[in-house]
């Protein structure tokens, strides 16, 4: 890279490579590879615990003052009250990987009291690197990032992710499938969303929306799309969507007409729920707090049936933002 990297952004690049040399020496033989079910259709790998390591001694070895939260391990390493908060998915298209479908990739963000403000996305089976400063603009390797410039989702190609986790509502995602579908020029499914976000920010997709995503997942693209020129947000448009499970991102223009068709199908938590699902969450004195705590809250014990996930209160975070903790 011939331009000068912030020293955070630059300890994200190497924390980033390192697992990507991980993943790449993996997949020339995949089968001696350890794969264990967390649930039905989410998989995870000796690969991405090795990967989530060497992320987080990398970092903490920089920075041994600051969060982590990773999707193996989540809140149990790094400080748990630092403003600076690295959000960390070691290997986002896991089930790619395990059939030796090369789109996958490493994510890694960096949180400053919720903003988020560096970003890499590391594609290893591609050597490509996309990496985003706030302020600073996003590349993917040397090469300046732009969103594309369409102005009509008749003409734009759209990204999107399928519902997989048991629990998952497949028929609300088929309506919303088969309307934007109806209004697009095409759709596509690769399966890596840190990717998907990537590719909005360099205009090869016009828009983006999936549901059920964690943080991890989108906070590293989402900064991608910002300083490309895009816009993201949850599927009525606010800005409070890294915890919402559902994303909707585009150009500007694409981005409207989402929201405009994403609108009526928005998660909410109905009134007739049960209330356990939430109760860990509402009690949580952050968002982040409240992510990892309604997460324990789904996890129930080996014999108990498993839970679908759900969507955090929106007065939670509003409570969040106005006590300035990360997230």
């Amino acid at each position: 890279m011939s331009q000068a990297l912030h020293p955070m952004l630059n300890t994200a690049v190497k924390a980033a490579r390192a697992a990507g040399a991980l993943i790449n020496r993996a997949s020339l033989d995949i089968d001696r590879v350890t794969v264990t079910a967390k649930s039905h259709n989410d998989f995870v790998t000796e690969v991405d615990q090795a990967a989530e390591a060497a992320i987080i001694e990398i970092l903490l070895g920089a920075y041994p003052g600051h969060g982590i939260l990773a999707e193996e391990s989540g809140r149990a390493h790094g400080a748990k009250d630092s403003d600076y908060l690295w959000i960390i998915d070691p290997l986002d298209g896991t089930t790619n990987f395990i059939h030796g479908f090369p789109v996958y990739a490493v994510s890694i963000a960096l949180a400053f009291r919720g903003q988020i403000q560096q970003a890499v996305v590391y594609d290893p089976s591609r050597n490509d690197l996309f990496y985003a400063s706030k302020g600073r603009g996003a590349f993917l390797n040397d090469k300046r990032l732009r969103v594309s410039k369409r102005s009509r989702l008749l003409e734009s190609l759209i990204g999107t992710g399928f519902p997989f986790r048991k629990g998952d509502n497949f028929k609300r995602y088929l309506k919303m499938f088969e309307e934007v579908m109806q209004h697009c020029a095409g759709l596509r499914r690769p399966g890596a969303a840190a990717l998907d976000l990537c590719y909005v920010a360099a205009g090869w997709y016009d828009g983006f929306f999936e549901t059920g995503l964690n943080p991890w997942d989108i906070a590293a693209g989402s900064l991608m799309i910002t300083e490309a020129g895009g816009l993201i947000g949850n599927f009525t448009g606010e800005s409070d969507y890294l915890y919402q499970r559902e994303i909707v991102a585009g150009n500007p223009k694409i981005y409207a007409q989402l929201v405009s068709i994403l609108t009526p199908y928005t998660r909410v938590i109905k009134d007739d729920e049960p209330a356990s699902h939430t109760a860990a969450a509402a009690a949580a004195p952050d968002a982040t707090a409240a992510f990892v705590a309604s997460a324990e809250a789904e996890a129930p014990a080996a014999a108990a049936p498993k839970k679908p996930p759900v969507r955090i209160r929106k007065a939670d975070l509003a409570k969040a933002k106005d006590e300035d903790t990360p997230f």
